[in-house]
């Protein structure tokens, strides 16, 4: 059976995450040492202790969520490899591309974690506080959310695009947030069920992220970087990664470009992809994907009790 592996991004990290799966399995205890070894602190007490807030900044949550979704992934590999067999394609949620890159060994966890650090510091500090803002628009097809972000960027002057395309009936739009602002009423207006503002710390996916996306170039040129071992589906074309210059130039874009989420989905079904597993933190993706192809089953796999099944 041809299965995707999928990993999560930022927002479904939640206090206490991982330390079940550290208590439970040595394979999962030895992930979260070697991130703590490669970060230079113990990012496993922010993951099982919080406190909240400072599991949510930024720069914390993207090596956290790795990290939890690569402890997962190692366990799954020693104790039920069976599960892994007909895995054809992996594909990550933003910050989940770079678990997706791991996970098809285009680059070495440790590596990894350290980037994600500073992709996370980076795009924080890109944008002061208060100055961006992020919504979910629901039950507005994507076009014409795109349409409402365009008329509200004109009106403005201000910056404001999709950032997310997460399902058929689900944008998150980003940009200056006067001009989220006004999309979200213009959405609101044009039929949307409904223009949900976002607790985020930055207007992540956006052309505001641009000078993030410049400071991490110089990191990622450094990470070492291998062929996958099967594809990677990048956020930023929906397209089937096969080299390390391809899965590189593609998390540099992704950063200050749109997560094309459901076309990705539709890339890996055109694959051949018939099922799925949701590795790491949550089941946001499982949501997803039900939504976008329900034929293709999700299951998560997150905590102690998956490995039972």
């Amino acid at each position: 059976m041809p299965l995707a592996l999928l990993f999560p991004g930022q927002g479904s990290q939640y206090v206490g995450m991982g330390r079940d799966l550290a208590d439970a399995f040595p394979e999962a205890k030895a992930v979260f040492d070697e991130a703590d070894a490669a970060l230079g602190f113990p990012i496993s007490k922010v993951c099982f202790e919080g406190p909240e807030e400072e599991l949510k900044r930024t720069a914390n949550t993207q090596p956290a969520i790795l990290t939890h979704s690569i402890a997962v992934l190692r366990t799954l590999e020693a104790r039920r490899p069976e599960r892994l067999a007909g895995a054809v394609v992996a594909a990550g949620h933003s910050l989940g591309e770079y678990s997706a890159g791991v996970a098809a060994g285009a680059y070495a966890f440790a590596d990894a974690v350290r980037t994600v650090r500073e992709r996370g510091r980076f795009m924080q500090e890109s944008v002061p506080e208060g100055v961006g803002a992020m919504a979910a628009i629901i039950g507005l097809e994507p076009d014409a959310v795109t349409r409402a972000c365009d008329d509200a960027a004109v009106e403005t002057g201000k910056i404001v695009s999709p950032a997310n395309f997460n399902s058929p009936e689900q944008t998150v739009i980003a940009g200056h947030a006067e001009a989220v602002m006004r999309a979200s009423e213009l959405c609101r207006e044009r039929g949307a069920k409904k223009a949900m503002p976002l607790a985020v710390s930055a207007p992540f996916h956006c052309a505001l992220m641009q000078p993030a996306a410049d400071r991490l170039l110089p990191a990622l040129d450094a990470l070492p970087m291998h062929s996958p071992r099967i594809p990677i589906v990048t956020n930023v074309d929906a397209a089937a990664a096969t080299t390390g210059s391809e899965v590189r130039i593609a998390l540099v874009r992704q950063v200050a470009s749109a997560v094309r989420w459901t076309d990705s989905v539709e890339k890996m079904a055109a694959m051949g992809v018939t099922a799925a597993l949701e590795i790491g933190p949550g089941a946001v993706l499982a949501g997803l994907v039900r939504r976008i192809r329900k034929e293709i089953p999700v299951t998560p796999i997150g905590k102690p009790e998956a490995f039972a099944n």
